[in-house]
């Protein structure tokens, strides 16, 4: 076999769609798949929103901010609903694509408010609790922990709009970005501050209450995957802890399955936990004996 033969033989076999079907997207007419550029775009356009003066035009007053939101809002409105017409193609049975898009993306921006209202709170308990920052545009400008929270925001509340795929594009965009995975299923509450971030792993069901810190490495993760009849891993299923509110998680501590963590306790570094922990409760190391 030559060269042209070779080739050719190879895209013969690359274009089995019935072989390779489940790593191939067959588009359905007239309907694009969402595209990564775009949707950093309507991430950076939100961010401008949400912290208006931060992100975006800088030369922002008590004056302009209006118009300057309006411009914004605007622009996310018409990027946002081509995307979310591209990402309801990956659900079955949608009718009226583009109205339904156009619907999910008025809620979405109808939302904003109440988004900016809970990043408010993450940025205050950031700031609050870390003696390094400086001031709240330090903790917005700097910190990839608000980087990845805003992301996480953004995206929960398209998920909870019913938007397939898009929101965990773009959590994966801060995950890339600044090595925090949080997952779009997850429930976070206000005042979230994860401290430096890196490694941190919330999984989809997840349930974090207020005021809760975690430091680097902390994995809030399943513990284990039940399986159907066919030895497939069964989803949707509530499989990740409950974190209530005020406790603190220190860094590279593994929490696992569908425990709680009770009301105000700390857990400490480097710290395995499949149960239960009660309220108030200071799991640490136990130090060696000498």
């Amino acid at each position: 076999m030559n060269a042209s033969e070779a080739i050719t033989e190879a895209i013969r076999q690359l274009s089995d769609y019935k072989q390779f079907k489940c790593v191939s997207h067959q588009q359905k007419e007239d309907t694009p798949l969402p595209s990564v550029d775009v949707l950093e775009e309507i991430v950076r356009l939100t961010r401008a929103i949400l912290f208006p003066g931060y992100f975006g035009r800088s030369a922002i007053d008590r004056h302009t901010i209006k118009y300057h939101i309006g411009v914004s809002v605007d622009e996310l409105y018409h990027l946002l609903t081509e995307q979310v017409m591209a990402g309801l193609c990956f659900s079955t049975n949608i009718e009226e694509p583009k109205k339904k898009a156009i619907d999910i993306t008025t809620r979405f921006i109808t939302h904003l408010p109440c988004i900016r209202e809970r990043l408010a709170t993450d940025v205050e308990a950031t700031y609050i609790g870390d003696p390094a920052s400086k001031s709240f545009g330090e903790v917005i400008f700097c910190y990839p922990a608000i980087r990845a929270i805003s992301n996480y925001r953004i995206a929960h509340e398209l998920l909870e709009l019913g938007v397939p795929l898009i929101p965990r594009i773009i959590t994966e965009m801060a995950h890339s970005e600044t090595g925090i995975d949080i997952h779009p299923g997850a429930t976070i509450g206000n005042g979230f501050t994860i401290d430096h971030g890196t490694g941190v792993v919330i999984g989809e069901t997840a349930i974090i209450g207020n005021n809760v810190k975690l430091y680097q490495g902390v994995t809030l993760g399943a513990k284990s995957f039940p399986l159907d009849e066919n030895g497939q891993p069964i989803k949707g299923i509530l499989r990740h802890p409950i974190i209530e509110d005020d406790v603190i998680i220190y860094s590279n501590s593994t929490i696992l399955g569908r425990i709680t963590i009770g009301k105000g306790s700390v857990i400490g570094g480097n710290i395995w936990i499949d149960h239960d922990v009660p309220p108030g409760s200071r799991m640490v190391q136990g130090k060696p004996k000498k």
